[in-house]
């Protein structure tokens, strides 16, 4: 797990050719620890910008660990971090409404706010229901952040949330518990003092969806998510193992799935296929482009980000 902090931007498309600049950025000052499992918001005050860090899990201390726990892993101290992006320099903040350390979490941010809805507590496997609305003031020389506690009647992790217009999101996928994924959708709704939760008809889940013990994904933008299933695991090559479905909004609020497929699902004729301009390489200069040239020694699984 790395601590490093990596800026992604579109430097180019050109017919359907994307290239992505991604470049390192150093920071200073109280730097959060690696993690995984956190999130990641911009939030807006005073005419500034901000990147909030909260949550995570995170590999317990070297001067702490053991030989049998040496791989163990703790969810994150409830610490907020607020990086400038233009000088790099980080803040670590605690407000009291947050004693828990919380990862796998929704998080949704609207100007100055951000919400950070569900997740999973590792050291008494709760998902919570609570809901943490945190207010950003960027003011000059120490930023104010403010902590407000909104209960939710949804527990989960691990979901996806994609948004459908600046106050309207819609939070797909995720589990109930350790044993049950979340087979329902909702919608959320965002005001300037309140948040709102809608559940909406999900999609026709195929069999594979709904007797998957396990599914990921991320949110692909303009209201649509991308779900991964893992398939028949007897089967050694990776790329026949997962079956790939787009859950797109439709009309009246509801949710659709549709199938794609990179090739490697022969058995799914009616399957749509997945361009080959969403895959990037990187190059020696610090970009990221989608050159028809594919070396699969050079794949590697980049479920977790």
């Amino acid at each position: 797990v790395s601590q490093k902090l990596y800026v992604m931007s579109m430097a180019s498309m050109v017919n359907k050719k994307i290239t992505l600049c991604c470049t390192e950025k150093d920071l200073e000052g109280d730097v959060p620890e690696a993690r995984y499992g956190h999130s990641i918001n911009v939030v807006h005050s005073r005419g500034k910008k901000a990147v909030l860090i909260f949550g995570g899990r995170s590999y317990v201390p070297l001067n702490q660990r053991t030989t049998e726990k040496w791989n163990n892993v703790v969810d994150c101290q409830p610490f907020i971090y607020l990086i400038d992006l233009q000088f790099g320099c980080s803040t670590m903040h605690t407000v009291k409404e947050i004693q828990d350390g919380v990862s796998f979490h929704v998080s949704i941010a609207r100007s100055d706010t951000v919400y950070i809805i569900g997740g999973h507590l590792l050291e008494n496997n709760v998902r919570s229901p609570k809901i943490y609305k945190i207010n950003v003031d960027l003011l000059l020389g120490s930023p104010a952040i403010t902590c407000n506690i909104l209960q939710s009647r949804l527990s989960f992790s691990s979901s996806i949330v994609t948004s459908t217009c600046p106050d309207e999101f819609f939070i797909v996928g995720g589990y109930e518990s350790d044993s049950q994924k979340k087979m329902t959708s909702h919608k959320v709704f965002l005001s300037n003092d309140d948040i709102e939760f809608k559940e909406v008809e999900a999609p026709d889940w195929t069999g594979e969806i709904r007797h998957s013990k396990t599914w990921f994904g991320s949110d692909m933008g303009h209201g649509t998510v991308l779900l991964v299933i893992p398939g028949d695991n007897k089967n050694q090559h990776s790329d026949s193992n997962l079956f790939f479905y787009l859950i797109s909004h439709g009309e009246e609020d509801n949710l659709m799935a549709q199938s794609c497929s990179q090739g490697s699902l022969e058995d799914q004729e009616d399957s749509m296929p997945l361009e080959d301009s969403e895959e990037f390489m990187f190059n020696t200069d610090g970009f990221i482009s989608d050159e028809d040239m594919y070396n699969e020694d050079d794949e590697e699984d980049e479920s977790e980000t």
